[in-house]
């Protein structure tokens, strides 16, 4: 399996259960809405011309928008772009798009923004089937890409090492976007529930802990310290879902 099939193989049998519960907005995606803007934007970025390899800002906060907005760039051949500025043809944001910083053409955005195209113009009827096999799909400083094989592997060994049941729910008290993807990807590949905290403190998620049912959370490590003590709650330092790739 791809990156993003690995992601998305739990859809099948989790359907219209909770994926990613976002915080900040109240959203919640659900695993087979979470595949149909995936494959259907996809689509649509192909239809606007992209093309393979081709570089793709987004500029999009840790939530529910996160994976999609990434997954939907990959699977349609491209490398996300994990930025708020720099040049490219195309970009994908949450509400924020400064011209100045970035140097597009076109804009899609998840909520109303001047000059920017809604992300759900995007979503053709029919989606992208097939993703790429490999090559180039995602960067966060814009000069160590990662390819497909390199994240697939990574996240397999991650599942082995952070065993995630499909039953668990997990807080993701983590900052960083693109360490926000890598908790959403493992949790995801095994079917478990993801609830995005917004602004995480330690009385935050003992809170969230407790009203959501929660039973694991990633958090940076001082955070991660003080929550130890936390009774039927398994804590993750944040720095386990990168330290194999280097990070």
């Amino acid at each position: 399996m791809t990156w993003t099939e690995l992601v998305m193989a739990a859809a099948p049998t989790r359907a219209e259960r909770p994926a990613v519960s976002d915080v900040r907005t109240g959203e919640v995606l659900s695993y087979a809405t979470f595949v149909k803007r995936v494959t259907r934007g996809a689509a649509g970025l192909r239809r606007r011309g992209l093309g393979y390899g081709e570089r793709v800002i987004v500029n999009v906060p840790p939530g529910a928008t996160l994976p999609v907005a990434i997954h939907a760039v990959a699977w349609a051949g491209g490398v996300a772009v994990l930025a708020a500025s720099g040049s490219a043809r195309m970009m994908i944001t949450q509400r924020h798009y400064d011209p100045a910083a970035a140097q597009v053409e076109q804009v899609y955005s998840f909520l109303p923004v001047e000059g920017a195209e809604p992300f759900s113009e995007l979503l053709d009827e029919r989606g992208v089937e097939f993703g790429p096999l490999a090559g180039p799909a995602l960067t966060f400083d814009g000069r160590r890409v990662f390819d497909h094989d390199e994240l697939a592997g990574d996240l397999r060994r991650l599942a082995a090492r952070v065993a995630i049941a499909k039953d668990d729910v997990l807080i993701s008290a983590v900052n960083d976007p693109f360490r926000v993807l890598r908790v959403i990807d493992l949790a995801m590949m095994s079917g478990a529930h993801v609830v995005v905290a917004h602004e995480p403190s330690l009385v935050g998620c003992r809170v969230l802990a407790q009203e959501r049912g929660a039973n694991v959370v990633v958090a940076p490590y001082d955070l991660a310290r003080r929550l130890l003590g936390s009774p039927a709650l398994r804590v993750v330092d944040e720095r386990t879902v990168v330290s194999s790739l280097g990070l």
